[in-house]
């Protein structure tokens, strides 16, 4: 899907992922030192070319594995103590406005009606279900065996950032004296204004994103797009 061909949601969305992964220049330059580097680079290698503190090398590095466009590994015969440094691929990932990948029309015209032959409780928790176990794999990458070595608030900015990779233009903000990831696009178009329940699958991933990253919660779903709110918000 070229990007002449997008809805205006659908560009924007694409304009926000790119932004956010690639609108500060020591991050593009971070990530242009990980794709020449064939086995990928650890923080600390990053921060020693960049001058930087490691912490502000790794915050660089998640948020470009967060969008998808590293990936993440931890080798496995890791010599002396101590946990093995994660090392940060580039991916396949295109980095341009080509996100046909992210919202099969097809795909997802079928899901809808699939889902419309079952129950309305049925269908939600399926729904919710397929988003809970693509969630689980989308932390797998982004940080593997990592689980509950961050903070709630940093595993929430991390979701936020690939749920904006994915076309849903969000991003996470305190409300009401609880945390919420706002979405401002929903990459399933049509199909979700005609089959609402598939909102679940948004609520399912960010439950299962968060699992991976911190822990077990009960993400709710405030607002939704499809039901006529402005924006769709997800409250933990």
């Amino acid at each position: 899907m070229p990007s002449e061909h997008l809805t205006p949601g659908q560009f924007s969305a694409a304009i926000s992922a790119v932004t956010n992964a690639f609108g500060d220049p020591t991050r593009r330059a971070i990530y242009l030192m990980a794709r020449e580097e064939d086995a990928g680079v650890t923080a600390t290698e990053a921060a020693e070319r960049f001058d930087l503190h490691p912490n502000v090398a790794r915050h660089h590095l998640d948020k470009l594995a967060a969008g998808g466009y590293l990936e993440v590994t931890v080798p496995r015969d890791h010599p002396g103590a101590g946990r093995p440094s994660k090392r940060y691929k580039a991916s396949a990932k295109d980095t341009g406005l080509d996100f046909g990948a992210r919202r099969d029309d097809l795909l997802v015209t079928l899901l809808g009606r699939a889902l419309s032959l079952l129950t309305e409780g049925q269908a939600a928790e399926m729904a919710e279900e397929v988003g809970f176990s693509y969630g689980r794999s989308l932390a797998e990458q982004m940080a593997p065996g990592d689980t509950a070595h961050r903070s709630f608030q940093h595993a929430l900015h991390a979701v936020a950032d690939a749920l904006t990779a994915h076309g849903f233009a969000a991003h996470a903000e305190a409300r009401g004296g609880s945390l919420a990831i706002i979405s401002e696009q929903c990459p399933f178009g049509a199909t979700a204004t005609s089959h609402p329940v598939v909102c679940a699958v948004d609520r399912g991933m960010v439950r299962g994103m968060l699992a991976g990253l911190y822990g077990d919660t009960v993400p709710a779903t405030e607002a939704s797009r499809p039901q006529g709110d402005d924006v769709c918000v997800t409250v933990v």
